[in-house]
């Protein structure tokens, strides 16, 4: 699947033809750079490896450096490769959000935004013993019987309990493209995509 790296600028919403209020994500799309080319004869596939996003040479490492360097570009701070680029690319070659089409729809990955230690109400939505208001005022949010007494005599794995919340690796599929905005490296897509602002996130097609 070919496609792009990205950055989250934020959300916004925008009217359709018909009046209706849309709410949608706007995403810095690009140019990413072709750092790499995969070839069947030396990796034994075939992939486009792209960058995104300048970094200083400062923090970056010495095989970074050559590498980018081979590429005739700056070190980036994102590197990913896609599959199924129709199109031939050579290295340092710019691919802008003009691969994208208004009204096609692609798949966006991400990291969601972390939520820190939660209890079972907020991770996994339990009502609380009872689905009690009034009574117990110490129970209302707790997640009540976890497993059995001297059999099995321990907490089955997968039981929902309280833990760490977001942070996860998330695909959403089927976003349609509302607006490409070649000038400024915008793309507007229809819906919410995974991460908090500035997040990277791979646009795939």
């Amino acid at each position: 699947m070919s496609g792009l790296i990205g950055k989250k600028i934020g959300m916004t919403s925008i009217f359709d033809e018909n009046g209706k209020n849309i709410p949608c994500t706007v995403i810095e799309a690009g140019p990413c750079i072709v750092t790499q080319v995969r070839t069947k004869e030396v990796d034994g596939y075939e992939a486009v490896q792209l960058g995104f996003d300048d970094a200083t040479e400062k923090s970056a490492t010495k095989a970074d450096l050559g590498h980018a360097k081979k590429a005739g570009t700056s070190v980036k701070r994102k590197v990913i490769e896609f599959k199924g680029f129709d199109e031939e690319y050579k290295l340092g070659d710019a691919i802008t959000v003009e691969h994208f089409n208004e009204g096609e729809f692609v798949d966006i990955a991400g990291t969601s935004k972390g939520k820190g230690f939660q209890g079972v109400v907020k991770r996994h939505g339990f009502g609380g013993v009872g689905q009690s208001t009034h009574g117990q005022h110490n129970r209302l949010r707790a997640p009540g019987s976890i497993g059995a007494a001297s059999y099995p005599a321990r907490v089955f794995k997968g039981m929902k309990m309280a833990g760490r919340m977001g942070g996860v690796k998330v695909k959403v599929q089927n976003l349609r493209v509302l607006k490409v905005v070649p000038e400024k490296n915008l793309l507007v897509v229809k819906g919410c995509v995974p991460g908090h602002k500035n997040a990277y996130v791979i646009i795939r097609k």
